[in-house]
């Protein structure tokens, strides 16, 4: 027969009839009952941890510039013309055949000069150009929308990638620091037909 645990009201109830109670040998002293210990309930184990939206995001601000630096993005593409060529002209090895120099103009006026230029070169039968934009002005005034730097340095290189340009332009990469630097670019011309 096993023991059954008393409950709290009958360890009450009992606490009362003791109190009445004489004791038989008043001499020794008799431990008051003790009430049981509550069984430990077991709550269940979440299968999925917890989780809290955003934990594992980070928490620098993001940058204010969205799309990569222009010679970044140059710099990425593909390679289209000769690997021992495109390393001497990435580190200003090569000589430029001819020159255009875009500062001061407006977006119309350096449009036409580049489109006129480069198709001159081509059919001169001239292979690297090199096409100075200048580094731009800082027009930032730190409002929420920002303003990039170099309104031609940032436009020239897409007036290349499409047509009529595009069907001359072999190469398109910033150009060494001895010929300008961030604000220059070195163009390489298909062969003329």
């Amino acid at each position: 027969m096993t023991r059954r645990r008393l409950r709290p009201d009958e360890i009450e109830l009992w606490h009362k009839v003791a109190e009445t109670a004489q004791k038989m040998h008043p001499e020794r002293k008799v431990p008051a009952p003790v009430a049981p210990k509550p069984k430990p309930r077991k709550t269940p184990q979440a299968r999925i941890p917890e989780f809290n939206l955003g934990q594992a995001a980070k928490h620098s601000p993001p940058p204010h510039q969205l799309a990569p630096a222009i010679s970044d993005a140059l710099r990425a593409r593909p390679v289209a013309m000769d690997r021992k060529t495109f390393t001497r002209m990435s580190k200003g090895k090569l000589v430029p055949e001819g020159r255009i120099d875009l500062h001061g103009m407006t977006l119309e006026r350096a449009h036409n000069a580049l489109v006129r230029f480069m198709l001159m070169s081509h059919s001169r039968g001239r292979r690297l150009v090199l096409v100075i934009t200048g580094k731009g002005k800082d027009r930032d005034e730190g409002g929420p929308i920002p303003v990039r730097r170099g309104v031609l340095r940032h436009q020239v290189p897409h007036w290349l990638e499409v047509p009529p340009l595009a069907q001359v332009v072999l190469q398109v990469i910033p150009a060494h620091i001895s010929h300008g630097g961030e604000g220059a670019y070195y163009v390489y011309l298909k062969r003329s037909r």
